[in-house]
């Protein structure tokens, strides 16, 4: 590669060359306030506000990292590195703060420099990418050395022009934070959207107009009948087949469902056409064929099949013990402020341990009927156990009470879910991708920033701000001399 030629007026330095990397330990009196500033109030977008909480300055003590108004902090250990989280410190009480001893801290070593451009330069994707790369440390606690952010290549613009770049970039980023903001609140648009669409579909609201036009052929009521005598049949008709391989439950009964439970949980309204029943009248319940593996067992597998637990697939195994079309539920994880749906879909042959239930109903349609019924139960009021570790037993799953539609509306319903859950989908990606392409934008426009792109014009406009004494070599010059100075008075102390 040829050599980079720099903008007029630009030179190359270090970082270590125009800012100080964790400066001395501030002494200021024990009563006095101050901020402080943990790691997890450190922002990670370019224009976000660093928070902090107010103490004396003898609550924080000695161990933290010291700063100042107009410092720039940022973290140093994974994944905070990489997360970008960083921040200009302002409106500190008395002018001082401290925080996680995670964070560096860069300060100008000329007042003009601009705090916002000594951000820009650690936010570029040169640093980043960099600074990961010159990691040390165990696995799971890497840190960047302080030698490689002191001796990080820069290419510096004269004073006048940092503060010009400094302007555009507040502007510029300001621009890009607020658009990824906004992009960023759409997936929990969507996830309301899909809880809006399910809350219709299993109420009946989805297909309110539809039903006014048709005509049903079999009711609610005997869709169920017809399904128990099937799964009665079907049943007798496995029993031999269990005692092959691992299969349990060779000799049972068949077991007959229960009522659902509408005495516990919120009342269930559905339309008059359809029946109010439990889980275990819908589908049959395959408890007793799982088998937990442990997992040293499992890290000698191969892996050609799922290996399925509460929060989905957990694992691949060499064998399988279910071979179907099935729901899983979960049984044994925690509930409470849960995001995940407690039930998922699975088609083929798979393992599944003690942590999900399975329920199989009559027909594919029917298990995703089934599955949109319960991937949002209110739960709560069934579950057994202490908060932080409940567990849906098969007992409550069995009685939990949902609505039985005609089967020409359940394949309706379910139509019209997968097609509105599609729809949702597709635009999830596109948030994606434009948050991709927002995150790319941040990372050009600060690399444009650096190469003096954005300043092409200011610069033909201003030439006596670039040259002579304004330039970035008489800048260096004079903090060199400034540098010089200050060691030579510390000496000077130091011999007195």
């Amino acid at each position: 590669m040829g050599e980079i030629i720099l903008p007029e007026g630009w030179s190359h330095c270090t970082l270590a060359d125009i800012a100080e990397v964790n400066p001395k330990k501030i002494e200021a009196e024990k009563d006095i306030n101050a901020g402080f500033v943990p790691m997890s109030h450190a922002p990670t977008n370019y224009n976000g506000r660093l928070k902090f909480e107010e103490k004396t300055w003898g609550e924080i003590g000695k161990s933290y990292t010291n700063f100042k108004n107009d410092d720039v902090i940022f973290a140093k250990v994974t994944p905070c590195f990489e997360n970008g989280k960083a921040a200009i410190v302002k409106d500190m009480p008395n002018d001082i703060g401290a925080g996680s001893s995670e964070f560096y801290v860069l300060r100008a070593r000329n007042q003009e420099i601009p705090a916002s451009y000594l951000l820009g330069i650690i936010k570029t994707r040169k640093f980043m990418q960099e600074g990961a790369g010159n990691m040390t440390g165990a696995v799971g606690l890497r840190r960047v050395p302080r030698a490689f952010v002191e001796s990080f290549p820069l290419t510096l613009p004269p004073l006048a022009e940092q503060k010009i770049i400094a302007d555009k970039l507040d502007t510029l980023l300001a621009q890009v934070d607020s658009a990824k903001a906004r992009l960023e609140q759409i997936p929990q648009i969507l996830k309301r959207f899909r809880q809006t669409v399910l809350a219709a579909a299993v109420s009946g609201k989805l297909t309110e107009e539809w039903r006014q036009t048709q005509k049903i052929s079999e009711s609610a009521e005997l869709l169920l009948k017809r399904w128990l005598i099937k799964r009665e049949s079907d049943f007798k008709s496995k029993q031999e087949i269990f005692s092959i391989g691992k299969k349990k439950g060779v000799g049972k009964k068949f077991k007959t469902p229960v009522a659902p439970d509408c005495d516990t949980g919120r009342t269930l309204q559905i339309p008059s056409s359809w029946k109010l029943i439990s889980v275990s009248q819908f589908a049959d319940c395959l408890d007793n064929q799982r088998i937990p593996v442990k997992k040293e067992d499992r890290k000698v597998n191969i892996g050609k099949y799922p290996y399925f637990g509460a929060n989905g697939e957990v694992d691949k195994i060499d064998d399988f013990i279910f071979d179907g079309d099935f729901v899983l539920v979960t049984e044994d994880e925690t509930f409470y402020g849960r995001e995940k749906p407690i039930a998922y879909r699975y088609t083929g042959k798979c393992w599944v341990n003690n942590h999900a239930h399975v329920l199989s109903a009559q027909t594919k349609i029917a298990n995703d009927y089934l599955c949109y019924s319960l991937m949002h139960y209110h739960i709560i009021p069934w579950l057994s156990g202490t908060t932080g570790r409940a567990k849906l037993t098969q007992g409550a799953l069995s009685v939990l009470p949902i609505g039985l539609p005609p089967e020409i509306e359940m394949t309706e319903i379910v139509h019209r879910v997968e097609q509105l859950f599609s729809y949702a989908d597709t635009i999830e990606k596109q948030v994606q991708n434009a948050l991709e392409r927002v995150n790319n934008l941040t990372h050009s426009i600060l690399a444009k920033a650096f190469r003096g792109e954005l300043t092409a014009q200011w610069r033909a406009e201003n030439p006596e701000l670039i040259s002579g004494e304004n330039s970035a070599q008489a800048l260096l010059e004079k903090i060199q001399q400034q540098r010089k100075s200050t060691k030579t008075i510390k000496r000077s102390k130091g011999n007195s």
